[in-house]
């Protein structure tokens, strides 16, 4: 008998190829619906290209992507937009528009008049504490500004699943801390969150203490999963210092596990 097939997000033998380079080979992966999930690996591993592809952007090799049991890639934009949004790791604006109109327009699936979209538009600023930039051009926003509205567009879509890639990339270590705490309460909210970070530690911040164990990691390494396991797992020292090839020591501070370089040689 098949086995049925899972609510949220599902990958089946995914591959994808560039002339002859494998960038992503025999994926196979269920996100469900609420859940967290982190997605580790190397420069180069392929963790954009398996966003894009779960996105319906790439046309996969082999095997395919589904939301909810739906071929992503031949679901509708307003359809796909209620399933995935997607905050990629550079987004360039160049036209002058207020904040609060450049959000508006991430309401394009909702048959709503202008003054609900607006007043969505101005929820989701306020949701990330950026509803003080409404009226700003976007293009006059600092890093992190520019960042905390990026999220709010993704909440004002309103979409089930967030993939953010590299959500914190260029912030300082205060708003990397405030911008993985936004995503944790929008987990918490009941979105499903599926986040690429090259920062192992931001990590144990995105869920309260007391869930920790419920976010998943998954390591990809040259365009293959090499491991899937909660954060708080023994074993996850082991397997990163595996994926990573270096070694690793793990402090707890606060009762949350961060893995530092080990100034032993990984044999």
């Amino acid at each position: 008998m098949a086995e049925a097939v899972k609510p949220g997000l599902a990958m089946l033998g995914l591959g994808f190829r560039v002339a002859d380079r494998s960038i992503l080979s025999d994926i196979t992966l269920s996100i469900a619906r609420g859940e967290c999930v982190a997605v580790v690996g190397p420069n180069g591993a392929g963790k954009t290209t398996l966003f894009k592809a779960a996105l319906g952007l790439l046309r996969p090799s082999s095997g395919s992507v589904t939301w909810d049991g739906a071929d992503v890639r031949r679901m509708g934009g307003r359809e796909r937009a209620a399933a995935l949004a997607w905050l990629p790791q550079r987004t360039v604006v160049q036209e002058t528009v207020p904040v609060l109109e450049f959000v508006r327009a991430s309401r394009f699936r909702f048959s709503e008049g202008r003054a609900a979209a607006v007043d969505a538009a101005m929820a989701a600023l306020c949701a990330v504490s950026a509803e003080s930039l409404a009226q700003q051009p976007i293009t006059t926003l600092s890093g992190g500004e520019f960042q905390r509205v990026m999220m709010a567009t993704l909440v004002a879509q309103d979409a089930q699943t967030f993939l953010l890639d590299e959500p914190a990339n260029h912030l300082d270590p205060r708003r990397q801390l405030d911008f993985y705490s936004m995503i944790s309460r929008q987990w918490q909210q009941g979105r499903s969150v599926v986040c690429i970070s090259h920062d192992i530690n931001l990590l144990t911040h995105l869920s309260p203490l007391e869930r920790a164990s419920d976010v998943r990691v998954i390591g990809l390494d040259a365009g293959s999963l090499s491991f899937s396991l909660c954060l708080t797992d023994p074993s996850m020292k082991d397997a990163l210092e595996s994926l990573f090839s270096m070694a690793l020591r793990v402090v707890e501070v606060s009762g949350r596990p961060y893995f530092l370089p080990s100034d032993e040689a990984r044999t």
